[in-house]
């Protein structure tokens, strides 16, 4: 019976056990060699956009070459053949995560290249920051929702995308889309709020609570999902300062800088919010800075719908805004202006700006250039996920295979924003 077993498994046993013993003890370390291995960008993980390049040896990485541009978007390059307005379906398009933050932004640098901030009126600056921080909220949901996912955690996953939802559904009924809204304007935004719009948006705050609860009562409990997060990706101050970090990934190391708060915009500079930090810099301190800023979210708006007055949404000027339909349809000075609105674009003066806002990922500047026609010399954009993207090699170096997939996550790279 025992030649037999010997035969059917191939199993050659030595004469003398204590030599094998010897020749293959516990103690021992298996040799390896380096082995060259392609993560993406046809991966999950690397959400289809992003190629990593990893030496590995065993499952500890040696070195990881990390490659972007897969989903180039030619931002910069498209912009300078459209007219400033027609520039913003292409902003949507960014980060389109939460579009609405990056049609600000460029709003605002436009605005600051014509000289007129200050004009724009109130109640416009009030809806920017109602519909950014909406849209900041997605972003975080989303963020968040993705790292549970991947880790294992898919409840958590189904949670955050059903607020997440229930927030699109509300810009869809503002904006009239989905996703890439395009509704911000020069001078101010495309149309009032809906009906009801303040009530409804209200209304969800004890039901985004409960999930934000949920998530971390579930996080706190789930063990396999703090072994992955907890001192994994782990970056300092000083190395996230000297690689241009921003936004909640900065925050995660202690460092609270926040553009609304540390150079306010609009109207931030009425509201009362506080700015989450957390201590190590790991990837469990990304995933709770994103939790606790969508609190801070909550409260700006509650804040905002209890300050908003009525007025006017946008600037009144003809050399920025296209006039009303009415007039169109019915005057040759008002069918005249809306041509050269369209065709032609508005006269900006010539020069360039720096305009930053705080944005899903962090500081989104534009650095705009105008020759003074209606059309955009130059549309630089800084994206704040390239940089955090940036320190990705760094991060993942001498640490196990699996925590690439927390560390990228935690980073909440949007491949239109970082590939634009």
């Amino acid at each position: 019976m025992a030649e037999a077993k010997k035969l059917v498994l191939g199993v050659q046993e030595p004469e003398d056990q204590s030599e094998y013993d010897r020749e293959f003890s516990d103690d021992d370390e298996l040799p390896t060699e380096p082995m060259t291995l392609n993560m993406g960008p046809s991966h999950p993980a690397m959400h289809g956009t992003v190629r990593i390049i990893l030496t590995v040896e065993g499952e500890t990485v040696k070195s990881g070459d990390v490659q972007v541009g897969y989903l180039h978007r030619c931002f910069e390059k498209e912009a300078e053949h459209a007219t400033w307005t027609q520039v913003f379906p292409y902003t949507d398009r960014l980060n389109y995560v939460s579009p609405m933050l990056n049609n600000v932004g460029y709003a605002l640098a436009v605005e600051k290249l014509l000289g007129v901030v200050e004009r724009i009126p109130e109640r416009a600056q009030y809806i920017r920051v109602i519909v950014g921080e909406l849209s900041r909220i997605t972003d975080h949901l989303t963020a968040t929702a993705a790292g549970a996912m991947e880790l294992g955690a898919m409840t958590i996953f189904f949670w955050c995308i059903k607020g997440r939802e229930w927030i699109y559904e509300l810009l869809e009924e503002l904006s009239g889309a989905r996703l890439t809204h395009s509704y911000v304007r020069v001078g101010g935004v495309a149309y009032d709020l809906t009906p009801n719009f303040a009530d409804k948006v209200q209304a969800l705050f004890p039901k985004l609570e409960k999930i934000l609860k949920d998530v971390g009562d579930t996080t706190l409990e789930l063990s396999f999902f703090r072994d992955r997060m907890d001192g994994t990706g782990v970056i300092s101050r000083e190395r996230a300062i000297q690689y241009g970090w921003t936004g909640p990934a900065l925050r995660s190391t202690g460092i609270p800088y926040d553009v609304r708060k540390d150079h306010p915009y609009l109207v931030y500079d009425r509201f009362d919010f506080e700015v989450p930090v957390g201590s190590k810099g790991d990837n469990f301190d990304r995933f709770i800075v994103r939790i606790e800023e969508i609190r801070q979210s909550m409260k700006i708006l509650a804040q905002a719908f209890a300050q908003i007055a009525p007025g006017k949404v946008v600037l009144d000027d003809p050399r920025i805004i296209l006039p009303p339909k009415q007039e169109v349809y019915n005057s040759i000075e008002g069918m005249i202006g809306h041509f050269k609105l369209i065709v032609d674009g508005i006269k900006v003066p010539p020069g360039e700006v720096y305009s930053y806002t705080e944005g899903g990922n962090g500081e989104l500047g534009f650095y705009i250039v105008s020759d003074g026609t209606g059309r955009p010399y130059k549309c630089r954009v800084r994206p704040p996920c390239f940089c955090i993207v940036s320190a990705l090699p760094e991060l993942i170096k001498d640490r196990p295979l699996a925590d690439i997939v927390p560390t990228f996550d935690m980073m909440n790279m949007i491949g239109g924003e970082c590939d634009r």
